[in-house]
């Protein structure tokens, strides 16, 4: 993992001097930014790599979708042919046969025989809806906070005030929205949000507030419990810091690090286009953008290649993915599951200082009850076993499937 230490060259104004400066803004001074390649190798953290709500997350997905479409389909009986869904699984995000995914999963989804011709249907278990109707009353109970971290979310677009419904809806999973608040959101929305036309007839959902409303990010709002942040503009607030065992910056690292905390801290709010994109100051609005958008998440993480698409919107660099490389006390990449995912690490290091989110409970419950299928399918296994072969003889198709193991592992 390449770490960039950035080390001045010019003269340039003193932190104190912009603070107590009659424009203390951070984009009325001049800005400067030099690099110093410096090469670290990547540390592999245990901790992050072993929570569930985050690296279960592949298979819960998919199966909340599957859970949802059996629901809509039949909101009373709760069950479903698998003719009706067969041939959904794109649109679902299964990547195996609906009908192997659903078998995975027997303390979620039971199996039965159809009245007309044997064909297998699939039902939900009693415990599956009772989840389901828990995660509804948690909609209904907390709407007005997940409403506000889409519009925070929306907020941190600028001055446009407005982010394309598609990229939202790539976001939907983490911002643990439910699926009609952006099928009909004039219906479930309130009245600042309004759908707008964008460019190549695509839609976009726009965000109108009061002027003299004023939007704190997590990190100012700590800041203020401490009592080290005042909110007054150009204010420097230092990023709490969580180094991983065995993981030490080098010194040339730790010395700009240094300095980069005592610059001044950018709301993710607050209007950036005074910036200058290849100063210091704009890599800590960068790093503190990244930092607000992962507290507004379900796990306060997301698949870093997920978040590329906000670069244009929220005035990120083309090389955003770097800045989770250059800060590894804030943020965590895990590479489980065969992707990259980026982790708050302030989440999960102090528990008190992100809100969590109101579906987090939920999903922890739904993963535990995943968990059971392993034990159910292992014990059918063993009571479906030849008895005239020794264990050593037997080969289970499906616990030696390659595309299985991915969805219960």
């Amino acid at each position: 993992m390449a770490m960039i230490a950035r080390r001045s060259k010019s003269s340039v104004p003193l932190l104190h001097e912009v603070l107590f400066s009659d424009h203390p803004l951070p984009c009325s001074y001049t800005q400067r930014q030099t690099y110093v390649d410096v090469y670290m190798k990547w540390k592999k953290d245990s901790f992050f790599d072993s929570i569930d709500t985050i690296h279960r997350s592949v298979q819960l997905k998919p199966l909340i979708a599957l859970k949802n479409c059996i629901v809509s389909s039949s909101p009373n009986d709760y069950c479903i042919p698998i003719s009706v869904i067969s041939k959904k699984g794109l649109e679902l995000g299964i990547p195996i046969k609906v009908a192997r995914f659903l078998r995975l999963y027997p303390s979620v989804f039971e199996e039965f025989t159809g009245p007309n011709y044997n064909l297998p249907w699939f039902k939900l278990t009693q415990r599956a809806i009772e989840l389901d109707r828990e995660e509804r009353e948690v909609y209904l109970k907390f709407k007005d906070d997940i409403i506000l971290r889409l519009k925070k979310l929306i907020l941190m677009s600028g001055r446009e005030q407005m982010l394309p419904l598609k990229i939202i809806q790539g976001l939907q999973w983490y911002l643990g929205l439910p699926d009609e608040f952006l099928r009909k959101p004039e219906d479930n929305l309130d009245g600042c949000f309004r759908v707008v036309e964008i460019e190549d007839g695509l839609k976009g959902l726009a965000v109108k507030v009061d002027g003299s409303e004023r939007f704190l990010s997590v990190m100012q709002m700590n800041a203020m419990k401490r009592g080290v942040y005042s909110g007054v503009d150009g204010e420097a607030i230092e990023f709490p810091l969580y180094p991983s065992k065995g993981l030490r910056l080098k010194r040339k690292i730790a010395d700009w690090f240094d300095e980069f905390q005592k610059f001044p801290y950018v709301s993710p709010y607050e209007d950036y286009s005074g910036l200058d994109p290849n100063s210091d100051i704009a890599e800590k609005r960068v790093v503190g953008v990244l930092h607000e958008l992962l507290s507004l998440f379900v796990e306060h993480a997301a698949e870093r290649k997920r978040l590329l698409c906000l670069r244009k919107y929220l005035g990120l660099p083309q090389k955003v993915h770097k800045a989770f490389e250059r800060h590894p006390h804030i943020f965590n990449l895990s590479l489980m599951n065969k992707t990259c995912t980026a982790i708050l690490k302030e989440a999960y290091c102090d528990r008190g200082a992100i809100e969590e989110h109101p579906l987090a409970k939920v999903r922890k419950r739904y993963i535990k009850l995943m968990k059971e299928s392993e034990g159910i399918l292992k014990r059918k296994r063993f009571n479906n076993r030849p008895i005239d072969q020794g264990d050593s003889n037997i080969k289970d198709l499906d616990c030696t499937d390659d595309e299985d193991k991915k969805f219960t592992t």
